[in-house]
């Protein structure tokens, strides 16, 4: 009996160490179907597509190191490019929506300087260009004619009083004043002066040269003295507001330049960093950026989009093309060529982004010879004949 029990203990002894060795002998073996190749398993079972006994293969070295071997024919219609990884300067791009609006340094508001009704306006529509001196509008006003009135009469006692009793000259010199204080010019007061007839309408001329954005008032209606008519602004020069997370900002460089890109003319203009707002929203947690950029062939309309395309500085750093990196919510992985057609995938951590150069923090080493086009092409053939994503396989590895 003793010797019974003491050989049940060997065999069962014999049996653990035998599963042991076979777990690890295991370990370089996948399980498959052989109707369906691209099933790959862990562990014994059922194929999920047909029901077959799945059978156990072993791993080949390239299948441990994540390498695919491609014929010279894949090479070549798959147009596999490679390029051998060094350092190249990269800076910090950012992209921000943006709309063009009105510098507001040019803009200009015309008011009446004597309250009166709006007899007429000389220009009608938003966005007519004026120029300075150009007719305005017609104002009727009381107030105004009398003064003229007033200027008239002083002129003619000039004429016919005694001057050793009263300074005529001072007087026309106050009634003229007067009338240049409420928007008259200097060559109507003379034509007043000469003909010795007050209309009972008085034209105004503008002041400013510009684009008129908006009518503060119209035909008709009564103005009060201060009063705005128009707005105007000069649009040879524009701004382009960007909005920028507050989380950026850091990262902002405010002396520096931006490229303002506008979609619906296919152009882009360098532009300067005029203000970045220290006011930031606190609901939406989002800044205000604004770049002047110059309208010279008067193209640029306030309301249109645009995109600012803000660099920082540049640093020296290992780069790569964006073509090369394939990226998933799991990983970025790139290719590199290991032989003659052969490729490995490699997982990678990028840094900076500018334009179409990304910086790689890790993964890779100056010397590496990495593929730069044909990379997803590469991957899709690994999957095809794996069944499975190359960085999924890193994750087991």
């Amino acid at each position: 009996m003793k010797y019974i029990l003491a050989l049940s203990m060997v065999l069962i002894l014999f049996a653990c160490k035998t599963k042991k060795k076979d777990a690890v002998a295991r370990r370089d073996h996948y399980y498959t179907c052989s109707m369906h190749p691209q099933i790959m398993e862990e562990k014994p079972g059922k194929c999920p597509i047909c029901g077959m006994e799945l059978i156990a293969v072993e791993k080949n070295q390239n299948q441990l190191e994540n390498i695919i071997v491609l014929s010279d024919q894949q090479v070549q219609l798959g147009n596999i490019q490679v390029d051998t990884l060094g350092k190249g300067k990269i800076g910090n791009t950012h992209v921000l929506n943006a709309t063009l609006t009105i510098d507001e340094t040019t803009s200009i508001a015309i008011s009446s300087r004597v309250s009166g009704r709006m007899d007429k306006l000389y220009f009608k529509n938003t966005g007519d260009y004026i120029k300075k001196g150009d007719r305005l509008y017609d104002l009727y006003s009381e107030t105004l004619n009398n003064a003229k009135q007033e200027y008239i009469l002083t002129l003619e006692k000039e004429n016919l009083l005694d001057h050793s009793i009263i300074d005529f000259k001072q007087l026309v010199e106050s009634a003229k004043n007067k009338l240049l204080l409420w928007g008259l010019s200097a060559d109507q007061i003379s034509a007043l002066g000469k003909t010795k007839q007050a209309s009972p309408l008085t034209t105004f001329y503008s002041p400013a040269s510009g684009t008129i954005t908006s009518f503060e008032s119209h035909e008709g209606e009564y103005i009060a003295e201060g009063g705005t008519i128009v707005r105007l602004a000069d649009l040879s020069s524009l701004w382009a507001e960007a909005q920028v997370y507050t989380s950026q900002l850091s990262e902002l460089d405010a002396k520096g330049t931006a490229v303002v890109q506008l979609p619906d003319l296919g152009k882009e203009i360098t532009g300067k960093i005029e203000l970045i707002n220290p006011e930031i929203n606190p609901d939406t947690r989002i800044n205000l950026v604004r770049v002047a950029v110059q309208n010279k062939d008067d193209q640029l309309r306030p309301g249109m989009n645009a995109y600012v395309v803000i660099t920082n500085h540049q640093t020296t750093v290992l780069t790569l093309p964006a073509s090369a990196i394939i990226r998933n919510e799991h990983n970025n992985i790139v290719w590199v060529q290991t032989g003659h057609n052969m490729y490995k995938s490699i997982s990678i951590k990028t840094g900076k982004e500018d334009g179409d150069r990304v910086e790689i923090l890790s993964g890779l080493k100056t010397g590496d010879i990495v593929v730069t086009g044909g990379a997803y092409l590469i991957n899709s053939e690994y999957i095809f004949k794996r069944g499975t994503n190359p960085d999924h396989d890193m994750s087991k590895m």
